[in-house]
């Protein structure tokens, strides 16, 4: 009995400890990716935004793509205390594992880049790359996002492809309802 109590805290430990390991690997990636992307220094804050559940089903059902969770992470980036830019952090699901992707846009919109934070699946992950995300540049909410026309797609990620591209669609359209929110 004791030595099964024993493995059960060494497996809680170390279950815990990586969880914490990865979010702060996120966090710091997300936040490099921010002050990589501005010439001048900015200022940041970042909150978890709960979606509202009526904007949330809308969405959901124009991109025909859940979110992950109900709450999402949203940056505001300032320069001498004026929005400029605001980034959002979420998930999709990829062939079996989530795929953490942050998307930055400016205060009319448009996406600024987007980016793969963590790619978990073993295959797929060209939508890594940073010339397949450079396409999203300066599309909005308005813009088509249709896989082989507007949007490139990648032999050997189809699931991957079809699932980043659904979210970042769902972050333009979700900041047109939220921007005056946040």
């Amino acid at each position: 009995m004791i030595l099964k109590s024993f493995v059960t805290a060494v497996i809680y430990f170390l279950f815990f400890s990586s969880a914490n390991i990865f979010a702060q690997e996120i966090k710091e990636r997300t936040e490099t990716i921010i002050t990589e992307s501005f010439e001048k220094d900015v200022n940041f804050t970042f909150r978890k935004y709960t979606l509202p559940p009526n904007i949330k089903r809308k969405i959901e059902y124009i991109v025909k793509q859940k979110f992950f969770k109900d709450l999402l992470y949203v940056y505001k980036i300032s320069l001498n205390d004026t929005a400029i830019a605001f980034g959002f952090l979420d998930n999709v699901i990829g062939k079996s594992m989530p795929i953490t992707f942050f998307v930055l846009l400016d205060v009319e919109g448009n996406i600024i880049s987007t980016n793969i934070i963590k790619y978990r699946e073993p295959y797929g992950g060209a939508v890594s790359n940073e010339n397949w995300n450079e396409q999203f540049t300066g599309k909005n909410s308005d813009s088509d996002f249709t896989i082989g026309k507007s949007v490139n797609g990648i032999s050997g990620a189809t699931i991957s492809v079809n699932s980043v591209t659904k979210g970042i669609r769902k972050i333009t359209l979700l900041y047109e309802e939220i921007k005056d929110d946040i």
